[in-house]
């Protein structure tokens, strides 16, 4: 096998992974604010819940990155950017949105938070200061990304 090829199936591998996550981010979700709900948590649980799932799964995403196989020594980098960084990332295109959108609604829809109007129906000036956090995760994440890919150059 190639190393192009050995690249490709382990971008693919890692692709159905991130694709396999996305229910699964929803059901940690779901988890956590239960049980913010049970033990009376509510204040700010949206952005702490949030960022706690998105956390985790870049951190296990990074880890299941760095068990495939790849061969980065004849891939480009341009301005100290991997081409297989770029390709990597590309599998969370969307990925923060979906979820986003998940958690909206469920908290649109949760009797339990209906008396707490903050965490019920999260305005735009939260959900922008949750996203500013996630954006913060997200440069942390794509970094080391791209560092385990310079080096293994």
């Amino acid at each position: 096998m190639t190393r192009e090829q050995q690249n490709i199936d382990s971008l693919g591998q890692f692709h159905r992974y991130i694709a396999e996550q996305k229910p699964l981010l929803k059901k940690h979700y779901e988890r956590l604010l239960a049980g913010d709900l049970s033990r009376q948590q509510w204040d700010g649980c949206f952005q702490r819940n949030v960022v706690a799932v998105l956390e985790q799964a870049y951190q296990e995403a990074l880890a299941r990155l760095s068990a495939l196989p790849f061969d980065s020594a004849a891939t480009s980098v341009e301005r100290g950017l991997s081409e297989l960084t770029k390709q990597a990332l590309a599998a969370f295109d969307g990925y923060v949105d979906e979820f986003l959108l998940f958690v909206v609604d469920k908290h649109r829809t949760s009797c339990a938070l209906s008396n707490f109007p903050d965490e019920h129906k999260p305005d735009n000036t939260y959900v922008n200061e949750v996203r500013r956090e996630i954006a913060a995760r997200w440069q942390d994440f794509a970094l080391d990304v791209n560092a385990y890919f310079l080096e293994r150059r």
